[in-house]
């Protein structure tokens, strides 16, 4: 395909919208600017004219509410207050305390309790009898705990904060087991570490892994937890609300892509090739960048360091940078761990959904307190596809 007038270099592009490329990967980001990769040069980018046009003339209309309501949905200004965690200069802090650092040294459970902003309990043998364990793999497994607490368990109204935390405790420490399939003693990252046959230095990787995705502020699946939390449905079915929405291919499910996509180029002879390849079918490369963080996620670069991956996962990493411009996110850092340490099947959606269980259930239990029933409105289109 030779380069058309409707697509556009870099250059030309930010010369139009008068920004950095920074914010100009941030639009494609949000789908605000398609791109493809330059069919003469597949480490470029080509943007579509058309698009930023659209999206210059939209800059230049005075936005009634209704555009404002509406552009707060993807990416756009806060729409909710919390305590629990922000973005802010490019870092991720838990409260006032910045994520990273509270990765280097907090369980999940000790997490749990600062997000709840109660003490994490003692931790107690259970037995988790139930129609989740004839299931066969992690996440029928933890849709089925779930979807079985869920018809039963009270709601949540007319119930204090401390009642509310220690259910969600109990609730975070038997999903991890209902994930696994076995209840293991000991904390969440010993446990997982002791059913994979970790090391102890390992199991120690997944503790600080289990922190940093923990929580990030009002990603989609969080957006879920609380719009089910305001009805004041149970604890357990706002949880199965959070990992229905995880499961999607653009939310949790892309850290699974991200690990088949880093063990194929780890492991090819020619990873550049291989990287031009997903380029020209998808335009964008699983696991690299990030809407809120255009200088690079915290979280991976955490994550990353602590796992310090062999040479041709770091060097596939590194290639994919260099190619795109873009930096690892979170997603490529999980996969970087999962490939480094020949974790099972599965397994970056297991950490994800159980590390971020304990940020679904603190927003859940902020949510109650406020007493609102979220209820957005909607601007009627008649004949409106998109």
């Amino acid at each position: 395909m030779n380069q058309i007038p409707d697509w556009i270099p870099i250059g030309p592009a930010l010369e139009q919208l008068s920004v950095k490329a920074a914010t100009l990967y941030s639009y494609v980001s949000r789908g605000q600017i398609r791109s493809l990769a330059d069919p003469k040069n597949p480490r470029c980018s080509l943007y579509s004219r058309r698009d930023i046009e659209q999206l210059l003339t939209r800059r230049s209309r005075p936005r009634a509410r209704a555009d404002i309501a509406s552009g707060t949905i993807a990416w756009g200004e806060p729409v909710l207050q919390t305590r629990i965690s922000t973005v802010k200069d490019g870092q991720l802090f838990f409260g006032e305390q910045n994520a990273a650092t509270l990765a280097r040294t907090f369980s999940l459970e000790e997490i749990a309790g600062h997000h709840f902003c109660e003490s994490a309990p003692a931790p107690s043998p259970t037995t988790l009898p139930g129609a989740w364990t004839k299931e066969t793999d992690p996440k029928a497994r933890a849709f089925a705990f779930l979807a079985g607490l869920a018809s039963h368990a009270a709601p949540t109204l007319g119930r204090t904060r401390a009642a509310l935390a220690q259910e969600a405790f109990g609730l975070l420490s038997d999903f991890a087991n209902a994930v696994l399939g076995k209840a293991h003693p000991g904390p969440i990252h010993q446990r997982i570490g002791t059913h994979w046959q970790l090391s102890n230095q390992n199991s120690d990787l997944v503790r600080q892994t289990l922190v940093l995705i923990s929580e990030h502020e009002l990603n989609a699946s969080t957006f879920a937890v609380r719009i089910a939390a305001s009805t004041g449905a149970a604890l357990p079915a706002v949880a199965l609300a959070g990992l229905a929405t995880l499961s999607g291919p653009l939310h949790g499910d892309a850290t699974e892509q991200a690990v088949l996509f880093l063990r194929q180029i780890a492991n090819s002879q020619s990873p550049e090739g291989q990287i031009h390849q997903t380029l020209r079918r998808n335009s964008q490369l699983p696991g690299m960048g990030h809407t809120l963080y255009p200088d690079g996620d915290p979280r991976a670069k955490a994550l990353l360091q602590a796992t310090n991956p062999a040479p041709n996962i770091s060097h596939a990493i590194a290639l994919c940078s260099q190619i795109t411009g873009q930096v690892p996110n979170i997603d490529m850092a999980l996969a970087a761990l999962v490939v480094e340490l020949q974790l099972p099947e599965q397994a970056a959606f297991s950490l994800f959904a159980i590390g971020r269980m304990s940020g679904w259930l603190a927003h859940a239990i902020e949510q109650v307190e406020t007493g609102n029933l979220i209820r957005p409105r909607a601007v009627y289109s008649p004949g409106k596809t998109r």
